[in-house]
């Protein structure tokens, strides 16, 4: 998949020498200092309740307090996420439209849908990367495995004997799975549901075995001892879950972390860009805020618009090649 330089990026380092000598720092200040003017509205591709739901609620209600004005945010599932881009790509680029996507809507429908009615990379802006929490690998406590060595070496004497359910074909979770059999040498099936709350029935009662899925939505099931917590996504470990081991510790190369992130239109000023990420990063700092992100195993992050473009751009090559790897066809 060709990952090109944005518009935005391409234009802003054409540009940067006559920017200097015509002041426009100044008209940056302006700029910045002058958002936000109304509103903003907030667009969050989920129904409400959800885990990136709550997030976004708890990030942006300290916004609205810090900047003095309201955060309307609304719930525009459908789609995947997509028709709620295709919305934003064509909304004012005035830092007053804005979208609270995660991994899945800003990265894996850009590596997995043909024909969207935006283009995923060069019709958006990133602002800020919110939040990142790592996915936890479980099993079913029918499965005779104490521990993340024992199941694959189990999966790997059992070729095709043991599945594992996702929220569909195409998903992070499926990419996840996905990424775990190239790296663990196993041929772990998968098993599409309509969501991973769909596939806890099956799992509890053995008839499939694993699931890769968020930490937060995992841990009451976790602590009560219905599933066995194998292994987290991310190269550290989770602080809510001390004695899991980190994937990568077993399976060098694995960081699958699920993050929620900021977008705006791609025309949106530089300046604004910044003032709102600068807002995010406060919000994350603040101690309440942070103690309830803390609570569920989520790390507040609240990153430049820069480090964002990075990481999302790096997101983007890293699931693409899994994707392609796996031959992972969805039908858009």
């Amino acid at each position: 998949m060709s990952l090109p330089i944005s518009r935005r990026t391409l234009l802003a380092t054409a540009l940067a020498p006559a920017a200097a000598s015509l002041g426009v720092p100044r008209l940056a200040l302006a700029q910045a200092a002058d958002w936000p003017k109304g509103p903003v509205r907030l667009t969050v591709p989920f129904p409400a309740g959800g885990g990136v739901d709550n997030v976004a609620r708890l990030l942006f209600q300290r916004v609205s307090e810090q900047i003095g004005q309201p955060v309307v945010i609304e719930n525009q599932g459908g789609g995947g996420g997509t028709i709620a881009s295709a919305a934003l790509a064509r909304a004012p680029a005035d830092g007053h439209h804005l979208i609270f996507h995660s991994v899945s809507g800003a990265v894996v429908n850009a590596v997995t849908l043909k024909n969207l009615r935006y283009d995923p990379i060069n019709d958006f802006a990133p602002v800020t990367l919110a939040s990142r929490f790592p996915l936890v690998v479980v099993i079913s406590p029918t499965v005779p495995a104490q521990n993340i060595e024992e199941f694959i070496a189990l999966a790997r004497a059992n070729p095709g004997k043991y599945s594992y359910g996702s929220s569909g074909v195409g998903t992070s979770i499926h990419i996840a799975g996905e990424l775990f059999n190239t790296l663990a040498g196993t041929q772990i099936q998968h098993v599409p549901y309509k969501g991973t709350v769909a596939v806890m029935p099956d799992l509890l009662a053995g008839r499939v075995h694993m699931l890769i899925d968020g930490v937060p939505p995992q841990l009451p099931h976790i602590s009560a001892g219905r599933v066995r917590a194998l292994a987290v996504t991310t190269t550290t470990r989770s602080e809510v879950l001390p004695k899991v081991p980190a994937l990568n510790e077993v399976l060098p190369g694995y960081d699958i972390p699920f993050w929620t992130g900021v977008f705006a239109p791609a025309r949106t000023p530089q300046p604004v860009l910044e003032r709102i990420a600068s807002e995010v990063r406060k919000a994350t700092q603040h101690p309440e805020v942070a103690r309830k992100l803390k609570e569920t195993g989520t790390e507040g992050v609240g990153s430049s618009p820069a480090e964002f473009e990075a990481y999302w751009r790096k997101q983007l090559t890293v699931y693409d090649k899994i994707v392609k790897d796996a031959n992972i066809k969805v039908e858009s």
